[in-house]
């Protein structure tokens, strides 16, 4: 390089921890030092994948020659390995953004969850996708040339992968990248011409592009070394689990084996192929707010793009794959992605059949279902909420915990095991699992034998606002409305419960509580629904649900929380000697403190807050020294 070139090179800082992320791939994330081929070949089908697209309305792009041929080059005696393809290629700004950022998704985040857990870093890295970082396994001196299709200017990359790395002005006589590795001594294997055509055509024979192989030091021509056919075009007699597990890889940027495999193709009124992945485990961004499915768009074997909110639901954004069709035309642009029928259509079809295999192994294999609905339940239930059309077929597929067990049931299962006399499918919906389970509305019911479906994602507050009923069973909340519990199967005869507080005794603490509480409550009244404790906290049956209230506060949709109705059980001790307190010399003075000591303990139970925790440490601590 000449003086002048040198005098314009750019030193660049890593945008993230690159050095400790590269620590941790290379010992952990990739097991299989070889999987360092497969990444750099996979970026190089999708920088050709995305210049064919932008081709469609540019063609000077490929300014007359069409071919996406990658090339890998063996040069054993300079020790060199190199990948190149004839994509899209990398600007100036491009290589910085894309090869000096790790994980651009967000390398603040990135960099802050990396806590020196292996267990824990290994599976964040796989998650976030660095596959060309993976260069820096066998190699420690990795150059990037590329030059962006349309732009006469090239730029070459370099790093060792520790503490940055520079841009230097270059020259290559056409667009597209050459990522050239230089191979350490410990991993010379990688220079044999035989080692790399088995690694191709182990990892990447689905490319649907010709990979070719050359070897500098013989005089034979091009060789191709994979099938270079688009894997979901193949029969499914042609395939493998191994296969479609690497393809998954690719097309997922993924590192675990997916759970459920769909390759089909349809044909009729509209045609198109489909190889679809329920992946193995949940995709760092499944919760992300733009709720984005990742589903790739062909049309005729040429990639249009993988922004697919028309073709998948936001409800499935975890599917992974490829859809293929025929019908469309190839320059198809996002407003007709959104206003075309022929992509309703694919939808429609795409989205039922996708649900229709999640049936089919709920069926037949229970056990990959259920890890399925883990991964996947909660962005399943969304579709109970949006999709009215399939809203009976997401309920059958939907998984519930339930206070009188440990497994899941479907709403099947409980509807079932309904005890005579039971007219409604009661549940409870809490900030989490455990909340839930600890919740003192369940204990009437469940010391009746009445089961309680327990609901503790933020979903399941919205999409019970769309479903009323299932199979003719009214859907109640045991956190809202009063409760009559006596005509429910397993009533317990009074004569085998703890005597009640005389009735004079409890409508005089109830005025008592009422005055004292005032605003804070809605009412006060006393109530069946509990066994073992003194008080709980519900909503009118007239009012929102108390969890929906909350969620809404945390997300300042509502100001304020509407006052609930405090409930006592007059079987229980304390609320016995209260009543007795209330009717006693004393009277209604002498439970002011205990008053907003019962609501205090009430939205404790709620897993809440006192409403002031300096007046209720006070109010125990006088309480405790009367002791």
């Amino acid at each position: 390089m000449s003086s002048t070139a040198d005098q314009q090179t750019e030193q660049h800082e890593f945008q993230a921890e690159v050095s400790r992320v590269l620590q941790l791939m290379v010992r952990s994330v990739y097991s299989e030092s070889e999987i360092f081929l497969r990444e750099l070949i996979s970026n190089a089908a999708d920088a050709s994948d995305k210049l064919r697209y932008e081709a469609l309305t540019d063609d000077a792009l490929l300014d007359g020659d069409g071919d996406y041929t990658i090339t890998i080059t063996v040069d054993k005696e300079a020790g060199t390995l190199s990948i190149a393809d004839r994509g899209i290629g990398m600007s100036h700004d491009e290589l910085i953004s894309n090869l000096g950022t790790v994980a651009r998704s967000g390398t603040a985040a990135f960099a802050e969850q990396l806590t020196g857990d292996a267990a824990k870093d290994v599976s964040l890295i796989g998650q976030f996708g660095v596959g060309f970082y993976a260069a820096f396994i066998v190699s420690d001196d990795v150059h990037v040339t590329s030059r962006r299709a349309g732009s006469d200017e090239a730029w070459t990359w370099q790093s060792d992968g520790q503490s940055g790395f520079s841009l230097t002005p270059a020259e290559r006589d056409s667009r597209g990248t050459n990522v050239t590795l230089h191979i350490r001594e410990d991993d010379q294997e990688y220079l044999e011409a035989a080692r790399l055509r088995h690694i191709v055509t182990t990892y990447s024979d689905h490319i649907g592009l010709p990979i070719k192989l050359v070897d500098v030091a013989s005089e034979d021509e091009l060789e191709t070394i994979n099938a270079a056919s688009a894997l979901w075009t193949r029969p499914k007699s042609d395939m493998t689990d191994e296969k479609y597990t690497e393809f998954y890889h690719h097309v997922g940027h993924a590192a675990d084996e997916p759970d459920l495999v769909l390759h089909y193709k349809a044909e009729g009124m509209i045609e198109y192929s489909s190889l679809l992945f329920v992946p193995g485990a949940p995709p760092f961004d499944l919760f992300d707010p733009n709720r984005k499915p990742r589903v790739k768009l062909y049309v005729k074997r040429v990639f249009i793009t993988d922004d697919t909110g028309e073709l998948i639901p936001g409800y499935l954004r975890f599917i992974r794959g490829v859809v293929d069709s025929e019908d469309l035309p190839l320059n198809i642009s996002r407003e007709m992605l959104q206003n075309s029928a022929i992509v309703s259509r694919i939808s429609k079809a795409v989205t039922g059949r996708v649900l229709s295999e999640l049936e089919k192994t709920a069926d037949k294999d229970p056990e990959t279902y259920t890890k399925i609905w883990e991964n996947f339940g909660p962005v399943l239930k969304e579709g109970i909420y949006e999709d009215e059309e399939r809203r009976e077929q997401l309920l059958k597929l939907a998984r519930f915990r339930t206070a009188k067990g440990d497994g899941w049931q479907s709403l099947a299962d409980y509807v079932a095991n309904i005890p005579e006399g039971q007219d409604a499918i009661y549940y409870v919906s809490a900030a989490d699992l455990d909340a839930a389970r600890r919740s003192p509305h369940l204990e009437g019911f469940v010391s009746r034998g009445v089961d309680v479906l327990l609901l503790s994602d933020p979903v399941d507050d919205f999409w019970l606002q769309m479903v009323f009923e299932h199979e003719g069973l009214q859907l109640k909340s045991v956190t809202r409305g009063s409760a009559d519990l006596s005509d429910l199967p397993g009533a317990v005869a009074d004569e085998d419960q703890p005597e009640a507080a005389a009735e004079a005794d409890m409508d005089a603490l109830v005025v008592a509580l009422r005055e004292h509480l005032g605003e804070h409550i809605k009412d006060v009244r006393t109530t069946e629904r509990l066994q073992g404790s003194p008080v709980c906290l519900v909503a009118d049956d007239t009012d929102m649900d108390i969890n929906l209230q909350r969620i809404l506060q945390q997300h300042n949709q509502l100001q304020e929380a509407m006052p609930r109705i405090l409930e006592v059980n007059p079987r229980h001790d304390t609320i016995k000697a209260l009543a007795k307190v209330a009717v006693g010399d004393g009277g209604l003075d002498a439970l002011a403190d205990p008053a907003h000591l019962l609501l205090d303990q009430a939205l404790i139970l709620e897993g809440e807050a006192p409403r002031d925790p300096g007046a209720f440490s006070a109010r125990l601590s006088s309480l405790m020294a009367m002791i």
